[in-house]
């Protein structure tokens, strides 16, 4: 996240095609898929992603869908090359509106008519884990998320056996410790609190950041006056739960939610209460909300979020092609990680198809499973992605047996035990009609707790 306004200067056309389920939008590009397959072509097949297209978040969702597409480019313009033709027939996203029911809906009409043993989702972890529940562990389809970093992904019960569940993003266990060393004053000591109430979005990514960052805060010699939620639907007012939150006079308010939610709490926090004294997170890191509360009252106003070396190669270069084939300025938190979803998923397919795979139909989430952790851990030769020259260096090593190591454009891409991956959490704030990058914290300087 480095400056980054997330304001498009224009946007690629794309085919749209309304399904059944709940209205979810399918949004589908890349190559026709074959009924059957010329001599000599390798096996393609379809990728589906579940994204916030409509909904609280809708200013993410094309971020995300075009940073995966970026990642299909860069594989099947590689796989022409190494196996004679794209390995990725479609890339089918359909949209979540930013509530389980809906991506629940949009994920199962996805997989059961476009065959998808792979899904990108998602950004939202109320979304990310009601599909994996709900849908794609039952059915046996590989899940990587692209921005869900709920705690409760790393030990979800329904994946203790199957392992399908992945992230590239690190988890809030995380963000919550850097938050309260933030509030602590531990990071800047001119910036320091001893009270705090905190208003979250009530699912997992909500409950999972606010006890995080109360549990962490506590340890610090911090008092959390209340911990309130809201609901994932966007309200008609939040006064009830900004009552309860600023009851007692916190210092700070932390809010925790997306950016619809957002703009109505700080305007009934402002104009109802006359307090404005507020600190985000990853969730509420968008322009809209400075367009909509106003830039005199949100300037200079600090956040955290997951983030990224943005010193490595591989974010450079993720950078000037994301800008240059999308057209984007700049670009949200996840955008990066979207993008590594999509290539270790490509990577993994790549592995498959180079160990003999010739049939699509029986290219299965738990081969793809079984390969991820393969491509993107050690041992092996480490090779940035973010540039369609190493994506084609990486399927030429992989065909012929070599051992890779993807380094994400967001950092390394080392699953653990959990499916997880540890990334740097950055300080971020508003600046102007822009968000801007102020520290980046190492993962090996944040604590455990």
């Amino acid at each position: 996240m480095s400056d980054r306004s997330h304001v498009p200067t224009s946007r690629r056309d794309f085919l749209v095609s309304v399904g059944a389920a709940g209205g979810a939008v399918a949004l589908t590009s890349a190559f026709p898929l074959q009924s059957a397959w010329a001599a000599g072509a390798p096996p393609a097949i379809n990728l589906g992603q579940v994204s916030t297209m409509t909904g609280s978040a809708a200013e993410f969702g094309p971020y995300y869908r075009d940073a995966v597409q970026l990642a299909v480019n860069h594989v099947n313009a590689a796989a022409k090359e190494v196996f004679g033709g794209p390995i990725i027939a479609n890339h089918i996203t359909v949209d979540s509106a930013t509530l389980p029911t809906t991506g629940v809906q949009a994920a199962r009409q996805m997989i059961d008519t476009q065959h998808t043993p792979v899904v990108i989702c998602g950004w939202s972890s109320g979304v990310t884990v009601a599909v994996a529940t709900s849908v794609t562990i039952p059915s046996g389809v590989l899940q990587i998320a692209n921005g869900a970093t709920s705690p409760l992904i790393s030990v979800l019960p329904a994946n203790q056996k199957a392992d399908l569940l992945f992230r590239t993003c690190a988890s809030d266990a995380m963000q919550g410790v850097v938050a309260a060393e933030l509030v602590n004053g531990q990071i800047d000591p001119k910036y320091k609190f001893k009270t705090v109430s905190t208003i979250y979005i009530n699912n997992p990514y909500g409950q999972g950041l606010s006890n995080s960052f109360a549990a962490a805060f506590k340890k610090r010699g911090g008092t959390v006056l209340a911990e309130v939620p809201h609901p994932e639907e966007v309200q008609p007012t939040y006064t009830s739960m900004l009552q309860q939150a600023l009851k007692d006079k916190p210092e700070l308010l932390l809010i925790v939610s997306y950016p619809a939610h957002t703009i109505a709490i700080c305007k009934e926090s402002r104009d109802t209460f006359k307090f404005t004294n507020w600190q985000f997170v990853d969730g509420n890191s968008g322009v809209d909300i400075i367009k909509q509360v106003g830039e005199s009252d949100i300037d200079g106003h600090l956040g955290t979020a997951p983030g990224e070396d943005t010193t490595t190669a591989s974010y450079k270069d993720f950078t000037k092609n994301f800008k240059t084939d999308f057209k984007y300025d700049h670009f949200p938190p996840f955008t990066t990680n979207s993008y590594d979803a999509g290539l270790t998923a490509g990577l993994a397919l790549a592995k498959v198809i180079a160990n003999g795979a010739t049939d699509a139909s029986k290219i299965t989430g738990t081969a793809l499973r079984d390969q991820l952790r393969v491509v993107s851990n050690p041992p092996g030769d480490m090779v940035d992605g973010g540039d369609p020259g190493r994506v084609l260096e990486m399927l030429k090593m992989i065909k012929a047996g070599k051992k890779i190591n993807y380094n994400g454009v967001a950092g390394p891409c080392d699953f653990d035990k959990h499916g997880d991956v540890i990334t740097p959490i950055n300080i971020w704030k508003y600046s102007g009609d822009q968000i801007e990058t102020v520290k980046t914290i190492a993962a090996k300087d944040i604590p455990a707790t």
